[in-house]
């Protein structure tokens, strides 16, 4: 049987490798991304590219997009030359962005009028999972559409779940970003703390990492923190993005989120001082200013 062609709408530093493992699984991909850099190296792999999303959706049976932020999904797939104006009955719109739980909900609504089946499958595991074909994903949307599209993305992650309606895959990775932030905030107090008060950061991360307090962020970035490696593996600035998802998703449900609340603000400040393309556990940078203590072994400058 052969595979579906699928369109790719957004390359950027999860998308591009993404986009090369459905290649290398012998899928047929149509891709668009503003930057020629991504699209120029998945032609020259065998793909091809479109000037549109409306370009896109016309010569796919699938359509994926992993673009930042709602308002870029609903103008890809909403918007003049988006993907409602190529797509065909029958076609698939399967979003992989992080975006309101909302706006999942009304693309859907508006795509399912024109015949176009939607799931909304936002992913966790950052650059590292999407290289790695390791990523955690969470589906929302029919379960027979699930199935069907389970070969898909099994190509690009390990963990594949249906966690219900249209918008629940999105309102799971809210839970998921709020867990991280947290845990990102906890762990750079830590290192502030302990530091301050004389002990070896490495230390620290050893202790830690081995009782009840050892977490994924504390084994992936913990090493790379107390270097001041922030080369992101995800930007300060998209988790902020998606701390304002979840802030105004706890304000629609009537949901209080206090803590989350106290790391927004965190995540702001860091903004504010030019952190945003660094990567999120970046974080630490503000506790130490604000105790005015360097708990990195190094600097980068």
């Amino acid at each position: 049987m052969t595979n579906p062609i699928i369109g790719f709408i957004g390359l950027g530093i999860m998308g591009r490798p993404m986009a090369g493992h459905l290649l290398n699984a012998g899928y047929s991909l149509v891709v668009l991304d503003k930057n020629p850099v991504p699209v120029s190296e998945l032609v020259a792999l065998g793909a091809k590219s479109a000037n549109s999303p409306r370009e896109v959706a016309a010569q796919s049976a699938i359509i994926i997009t992993m673009l930042p932020d709602s308002p870029d999904v609903e103008t890809v797939a909403l918007g003049e030359n988006g993907i409602i104006e190529g797509a065909k009955t029958g076609n698939v719109h399967i979003d992989m962005s992080s975006i309101a739980p909302a706006s999942a909900v009304k693309m859907a609504k508006a795509l399912g009028e024109k015949g176009v089946r939607c799931l909304d499958a936002p992913v966790s595991g950052g650059q590292v999972g999407a290289q790695n074909a390791a990523l955690s994903i969470m589906v929302g949307g029919d379960s027979d559409l699930f199935d069907m599209m389970l070969p898909i993305f099994q190509v690009l992650g390990k963990t594949v779940t249906h966690c219900g309606a249209h918008g629940a895959g999105q309102i799971v990775k809210a839970c998921n970003q709020i867990q991280v932030a947290l845990n990102i905030a906890g762990m750079c107090e830590a290192l502030v703390l302990g530091a301050k008060a004389g002990v070896d950061p490495a230390v620290i991360i050893q202790v830690l990492s081995g009782g009840y307090a050892q977490n994924r962020v504390m084994d992936v970035r913990g090493p790379k923190v107390i270097k001041g490696d922030f080369q992101p593996g995800f930007k300060s600035r998209f988790h902020f993005k998606d701390l304002n998802i979840i802030l105004k998703t706890g304000s629609d449900f009537d949901v209080s989120l206090p803590v989350t609340t106290t790391v927004h603000k965190l995540f702001a400040e860091l903004l504010d001082s030019g952190g945003g393309d660094l990567d999120h556990t970046g974080l630490i940078t503000v506790l130490e200013k604000m105790a005015n203590h360097e708990a990195r072994l190094h600097i980068d400058k």
